[in-house]
């Protein structure tokens, strides 16, 4: 039986997390929060626009990587952090324990 290659394509519009983005058919604007990669190799961007005139937070949306256009690189930046950090419960990653 042959080995399992996942595709690691590099990112071809160099987006990263903290940058300002565009998706490119819906005009939907927003920084890149999260990144999801798949075994197909596959990658995908939570992007979570900014606040709305009445401090609002909208809802963020997911993308496929090569629907998505650079606006402002390091728009948001952040330094990690050390050990856990915090996120959703809803799908705990008990690694990070």
């Amino acid at each position: 039986m042959g080995r399992l290659v996942i595709n690691n394509r590099k990112n071809e519009m160099n987006s990263k997390l903290g940058d300002l983005v565009k998706d490119k058919v819906s005009g939907f604007k927003g920084v890149i929060v999260s990144q999801h990669d798949y075994l197909n190799g596959c990658t995908r961007f939570t992007v979570q626009p900014l606040i709305d005139k009445d401090w609002k937070l909208p809802v963020s949306e997911t993308f496929d990587m090569p629907q998505l256009e650079t606006i402002t690189v390091d728009a948001a930046e952040s330094e990690p952090k050390e050990g856990r950090t915090g996120g959703p419960d809803k799908y705990l990653d008990k690694s990070r324990d």
